[in-house]
């Protein structure tokens, strides 16, 4: 939970930041920067579950497995 506490964190900074610079208002700002991350946060937050329960999945960990072997050889077969 902190990971998404303190990419809200940024993610409003940022959020806020640019919608200032493109609008020059505070107020629009404002509401994109609390808007937009809010929504954002609450998405991440999901995805990272989602992600976690992914990446522990026997089926998954063996199709990535395969995957990343078949990526290696042909990267080192590239060069």
């Amino acid at each position: 939970m902190t990971k998404t506490l303190t990419f809200a964190a940024m993610h409003f900074s940022i959020a806020f930041t640019v919608a200032y610079l493109i609008t020059g208002s505070f107020v629009v700002g404002g509401i994109l920067a609390i808007v937009e991350p809010a929504v954002n946060t609450v998405a991440f937050y999901f995805h990272e579950k989602i992600w976690t329960k992914y990446a522990k999945s026997p089926a998954k960990r063996s199709f990535n497995n395969a995957w990343q072997a078949t990526s290696e050889s042909y990267a080192l077969r590239a060069m």
